[in-house]
């Protein structure tokens, strides 16, 4: 459902484009990693992954979206995998996205683990990853898909209210959206080696991104 509504809503709101690396697939049980700018950005990768693979992924996400009414109920039957950070349950994620993995289902997460606390709306390449991709790849024997994108801060980014207008705003500015899909990757065992790999890959699916939209990549 989520996919869907993405895949509907997306097109409105912006200019969305989707490229690959030429040996980009996605295997039964594969684990997508994105960098994470915006909340936005989510809505992206889901219509970007339903338009060019047909894909719709199990998303991992931060716990407090399962407390909105309606969405929480929804992302709940669905089988996304709620993220308490901080918590003492924060590592019972990764125990339920292996389950997912494990039935055939693609996970997507976010390994950077917030939204970066800039207010411009300025591309930037992604934060250092925190090692739960890496563990989950190395449990799992999951491969790994390096996802970029870029343009999603030109919806939202900064405070509340100037988030709000560039929701409100973007069916007429109509920004530019790009989301590139990398090659598949076979993490090595090590996870600070794993976690640098992961890392590298998808900043240089996020260059390819934002050198699409013709934005300069750092």
């Amino acid at each position: 459902m989520l996919s869907r509504i993405a895949a509907r809503v997306v097109p409105f709101l912006g200019r969305l484009t989707v490229t690959t690396d030429p040996g980009a697939r996605l295997a039964p049980g594969s684990i997508l990693v994105v960098n994470h700018t915006s909340l936005a950005d989510p809505a992206l990768v889901l219509a970007a992954l339903r338009r060019r693979l047909a894909v719709e992924p199990v998303l991992m996400a931060t716990s407090g979206l399962w407390r909105v009414p309606v969405l929480g109920r929804v992302l709940t039957r669905e089988g996304h995998v709620p993220v308490h950070r901080g918590t003492a349950h924060a590592a019972a994620a990764l125990d339920l996205a292996a389950v997912a993995l494990a039935s055939g289902r693609h996970v997507m997460l976010y390994a950077e683990g917030r939204i970066p606390p800039r207010r411009d709306s300025a591309e930037n390449p992604p934060e250092a990853f925190r090692t739960g991709l890496a563990r989950l790849a190395l449990t799992t024997g999951a491969q790994v898909v390096p996802i970029g994108q870029a343009g999603a801060r030109r919806i939202t980014s900064g405070g509340r209210a100037k988030q709000l207008a560039g929701v409100l705003t973007a069916p007429v500015r109509r920004p530019g959206l790009h989301v590139h899909i990398g090659a598949p990757l076979t993490l090595p065992a090590d996870v600070t080696e794993a976690t640098a790999l992961a890392h590298g890959a998808v900043t240089e699916a996020w260059r390819t991104a934002a050198g699409a939209l013709g934005v300069p990549a750092t």
